[in-house]
């Protein structure tokens, strides 16, 4: 072995020539730029590559707009009015309209309540939806007698858990969507409605409809119910109560031990996140015998 690793005088002046240079063309490497600060551009490609980046742009930009889907400006509420680009006097003046029991019925009339600009209504008028009564006023027929102001008895009226879509639909304001929600929403329990303040659930019925349907139709024959007694209901018993979770039930009871009893039903109106509009109906669930 000891003859592999005896070199003469020439060959250890050579192989100390060779790791020399190894480490200059090393250094050279790493600390030597040899690149070109002149790199060839594709001027063609380069523009049309631009191009393409700024049309993805554009699309991805134009995708993240929030869509807009045909709505009732009477129910703008004001975060719907922001993202419309109302601002906040334009909302108030709608919402201060609409605690009038007031409606807004034409893109014209919206812009006369709420002051927004011209350029601002053409954008989103087009996406106003107002009730079909409102864009398809059924025609009036007028008759040398005008018997349609005269109220009708009980007898006249037509049962509402037995009326049908035609029926329903000879009320003003009421289409095929309409009288088919009546019916579904009547269906939802076995029986049918209570009374007619019921038809307040309905989705859709403005207060002036709901007066319309009362002269022509009135509960005959009310879906039978178990009515509890409101100072002694449990909990588990008021929580049946359309409109009553129970969160409102514990509240309920809550404000009856304070109070030794409600005296009457007035008094629900003051228990904390009790639905005061809905009071008429959770009504006819209760007694206070």
């Amino acid at each position: 072995m000891k003859s592999y690793f005896k070199f003469s005088r020439k060959q250890r002046s050579g192989i100390f020539l060779l790791i020399l240079l190894i480490v200059i063309f090393q250094g050279l490497y790493f600390f030597v730029d040899f690149s070109s600060d002149d790199v060839p551009i594709n001027q063609i490609e380069l523009k049309r590559f631009k191009n393409e980046v700024d049309s993805l742009r554009l699309v991805e930009i134009e995708n993240r707009k929030p869509t807009i889907y045909p709505f009732n400006p009477n129910y703008i509420t004001d975060y719907k009015g922001y993202t419309l680009g109302m601002n906040n006097e334009e909302i108030d003046r709608l919402l201060q309209y609409r605690k009038q029991d007031q409606w807004v019925n034409s893109a014209k009339e919206f812009q006369n309540i709420t002051k927004i600009s011209d350029s601002l209504l053409n954008v989103i008028s087009p996406y106003f939806k107002f009730p079909d009564w409102v864009t398809n006023p059924k025609p009036k027929t007028s008759f040398n007698n005008d018997k349609s102001n005269v109220a009708k008895t009980y007898e006249q009226k037509i049962d509402l858990n037995t009326a049908t879509i035609n029926q329903l639909r000879s009320v003003n304001g009421i289409g095929d969507k309409l009288s088919q929600r009546i019916i579904d929403f009547r269906n939802k329990f076995v029986g049918g409605f209570i009374d007619n303040i019921q038809l307040q659930d309905v989705y859709g019925l403005l207060p002036e409809v709901i007066e319309r349907i009362n002269n022509e139709f009135i509960v005959k024959t009310p879906r039978q119910i178990t009515k509890f007694n409101l100072n002694s209901a449990t909990i588990e018993e008021l929580v049946t109560i359309q409109h009553v979770d129970y969160e409102l039930a514990y509240e309920i009871i809550e404000q009856r031990t304070l109070r030794e009893g409600y005296k009457s039903f007035d008094e629900l109106r003051k228990v904390k996140g009790f639905p005061v509009d809905k009071i008429e109906i959770i009504k006819l669930y209760l007694t206070l015998n």
